[in-house]
């Protein structure tokens, strides 16, 4: 088990990625202060965003605990009940909780990070409009070390 990773998953990182190609930037990752040490907060606007292994945290259809032996039932047990601990911890703290599966994550990365556009969205996040080279217009002042360039009169 040392070799599973906790942090950083490749689900993980694909939601952080469409977070930044979104505008949502700003958040904090595995912060120790927030109950559960969300993969992702948004502090300000008090989301916290979960991607939860669906065999480590029990999903019906990953996890059966018919079959598992009784080490692994306590333990899956034990991450199950610790998560709803800490929703109910947030949720107390003003907190919006948003949980995805890392299998919707591989599925479709664009509608784990639609639903966390929504919480912050009706947390009152905005999106900055985005500049890009296309809609930047260049100027000779806007370019550094650049010199005007000179006419010549005919």
């Amino acid at each position: 088990m040392a070799a599973i990773r906790s942090k950083n998953t490749r689900p993980e990182l694909a939601v952080r990625v469409g977070l930044r190609a979104a505008g949502a930037t700003g958040y904090r990752l595995h912060l120790k202060a927030v109950p559960g040490r969300p993969d992702v907060a948004f502090t300000r606007w008090k989301v916290a965003v979960f991607v939860d292994g669906a065999f480590w945290h029990g999903h019906p259809d990953h996890f059966d605990p018919a079959r598992a032996s009784p080490y692994w039932r306590d333990k899956i047990a034990r991450n199950r009940e610790r998560d709803r601990a800490a929703d109910a911890a947030l949720h107390g703290a003003g907190w919006t909780v948003v949980r995805c599966w890392d299998f919707e994550v591989k599925e479709s990365p664009e509608a784990v990070v639609d639903r966390v556009l929504l919480a912050l969205g009706a947390a009152g996040w905005t999106p900055k409009p985005r500049v890009t080279m296309a809609t930047r217009p260049v100027t000779a002042e806007a370019l550094p070390g650049a010199r005007p360039v000179a006419r010549r009169a005919d």
